[in-house]
C-alpha cells in the first residue's frame, strides 16, 4: 500500500507543468540570466548614444549598481537559497515565501529602471529591502545549524547591503562620494563569498570527477594558506573601505592575488581539461588572483596593461563562476546528469571572451575601443542567452527523476 502511495505522489509531481517556485535555485538562477541579457542591452544602448533620462543616476553609476546589486544578488541568493538547505538537512524554501523573495528582487530592479524609475528616494527603499529579507529567510535555518563557519554568509550579506546604502545615499546627495566606496565594498564581498565557496566546491567537484576516472587525489591547500588568503582579501575590503583605490590596497592586492594563485594550483584543474563543467570552475577561479595582481600593478605602478582589472574582477571572475555554478547547481538539482552539452560550453567560452576582450580594451587602439566593447558586449549575451536557451526550460519544469525541489 505504501509503495502505491509513492507512486501516485510521484505521478502527480511528474503531471505538474510549471516548478519555478519549488526551490531556491530556480526563480533567481532564471532572474539572473534574463537581467545579465536585459541589463546589458540597456547599457549598450546607452554607451551607444541612445536617450537616457537626466533626471535620473548616470548611465555608467546605473550600469554598475545593477551588475553587482541586480545580476549578482541575483546569482548569489540562489546559491544561498539552495546551499542552506543542503548544510541543514532540512526541506528547501519553495511556495509563497520564495516567490515574495523573488518578487522583492524584480521590484528594485523596476524602481530602477531607467526609463520609468520611482523618485530616487522610493527606489532607494524598495531597492535596500531585499537583502535583509534574504537574510532573515537563511539565517532560522543557519542558527539551527550551529556551524559557526557558515554564520559568515549573513555577515556577508549584510556587508553587502551596507555597500549599496552607500551607493544609493550618494545618489540622495545624503553621503557625497559615498557611491564607489559601496560599489568596492559590495566587489571585495563579493571576492570574499568567491574566495570562500571556491575553496569548498572546485576541490571537491576535481575530486569527484577524477575519483569517476579511477584517480584519487587529495587536493586540499594547506590550512595556512587559506587563512592567509582570505585574510588579505578582508584587509583589501578594509583598506578600499578606508580610501577606495589607496595604494596600501594595491599592495594587499598583490599579496591577495599571489596566495589565491597558489591555492588555485594546489586544486590541479589541469587534470579535469576532459570535462568543461569542470574546468571552467577552475578558469574561472583564475580571473580572481588575476584580477587581484591587475589592480595591484594598476594602482602601485600604474601600468596601462593593468587598467582593465575591474572588469577582470567583474566579468572575468564573477560572471564566469557565476555561469558555472548556475549551470552545474541546475543539473544537479532538477535530476539531470552533471555533463556539460555543446551549449553549455560554448557558452562558457563565449563569456570568457567577453571578459579577455574587455580586460585586453584598455591596451588596444583607440578607434578598435567602441567595436571591442560591443563585441565584449555580444559575447557576454551570447554566453548567457545560450543559458537560457538550455537551462530556462530545467529551472521552470518539475524534476526529470520525479523527486520534489
Amino acid at each position: 500500500m505504501a509503495s502505491v502511495t509513492r507512486d501516485n505522489s510521484s505521478e502527480q509531481t511528474r503531471g505538474r507543468w510549471f516548478a519555478l517556485f519549488a526551490y531556491g535555485f530556480r526563480p533567481f538562477f532564471l532572474a539572473a540570466g534574463v537581467y545579465a541579457v536585459v541589463a546589458l542591452l540597456i547599457w549598450l544602448h546607452a554607451l551607444a548614444g541612445g536617450v537616457w533620462p537626466t533626471a535620473f543616476m548616470s548611465a555608467i553609476d546605473w550600469h554598475a549598481h545593477e551588475m553587482i546589486f541586480g545580476f549578482a544578488a541575483a546569482a548569489m541568493a540562489g546559491f544561498i537559497l539552495t546551499a542552506v538547505p543542503n548544510w541543514t538537512g532540512e526541506g528547501g524554501f519553495h511556495g509563497w515565501r520564495l516567490a515574495a523573495l523573488a518578487l522583492a528582487w524584480l521590484a528594485g530592479r523596476l524602481a530602477l529602471n531607467p526609463y520609468m524609475p520611482l523618485p530616487l528616494v522610493w527606489g532607494a527603499v524598495v531597492d535596500l529591502a531585499f537583502f535583509p529579507l534574504l537574510v532573515l529567510t537563511v539565517l532560522p535555518g543557519l542558527l539551527r545549524l550551529r556551524t559557526r563557519r557558515n554564520m559568515i554568509f549573513p555577515f556577508l550579506l549584510l556587508l553587502f547591503w551596507s555597500g549599496n546604502l552607500l551607493f544609493h545615499l550618494d545618489q540622495l546627495g545624503l553621503l557625497q562620494a559615498s557611491a564607489r566606496t559601496g560599489l568596492f565594498l559590495a566587489i571585495n564581498g563579493l571576492l570574499v563569498v568567491l574566495a570562500l565557496l571556491g575553496g569548498r566546491i572546485i576541490p571537491a567537484f576535481t575530486r569527484n570527477y577524477l575519483k569517476s576516472r579511477d584517480l584519487s587525489l587529495t587536493l586540499e591547500s594547506p590550512r595556512w594558506l587559506e587563512i592567509s588568503a582570505l585574510a588579505a582579501l578582508l584587509a583589501m575590503l578594509l583598506l578600499d573601505l578606508w580610501q577606495v583605490e589607496s595604494l596600501a590596497a594595491g599592495y594587499a592586492a598583490l599579496l591577495a592575488g599571489l596566495l589565491n594563485a597558489a591555492r588555485l594550483l594546489c586544486w590541479q584543474g589541469w587534470r579535469s581539461w576532459r570535462a568543461s563543467i569542470v574546468w571552467i570552475l577552475h578558469l574561472g577561479f583564475l580571473w580572481l588572483p588575476l584580477g587581484l595582481l591587475l589592480k595591484g600593478l594598476w594602482l602601485v605602478w600604474a601600468l596601462p596593461i593593468a587598467s582593465g582589472w575591474l572588469h577582470a574582477i567583474t566579468i572575468g571572475a564573477f560572471a564566469t563562476m557565476i555561469l558555472a555554478v548556475m549551470t552545474r547547481a541546475t543539473l544537479g538539482h532538477t535530476g539531470r546528469s552533471i555533463v556539460a552539452g555543446p551549449m553549455t560550453a560554448l557558452s562558457y567560452v563565449l563569456i570568457l571572451v567577453a571578459a579577455l576582450l574587455r580586460v585586453l580594451l584598455p591596451v588596444l587602439p583607440p578607434e578598435v575601443y567602441q567595436a571591442g566593447v560591443i563585441l565584449s558586449g555580444a559575447a557576454w549575451i551570447g554566453a548567457f542567452s545560450l543559458f537560457l536557451l538550455a537551462y530556462g526550460p530545467m529551472l521552470l519544469r518539475p524534476r526529470v527523476d520525479g523527486k520534489p525541489g
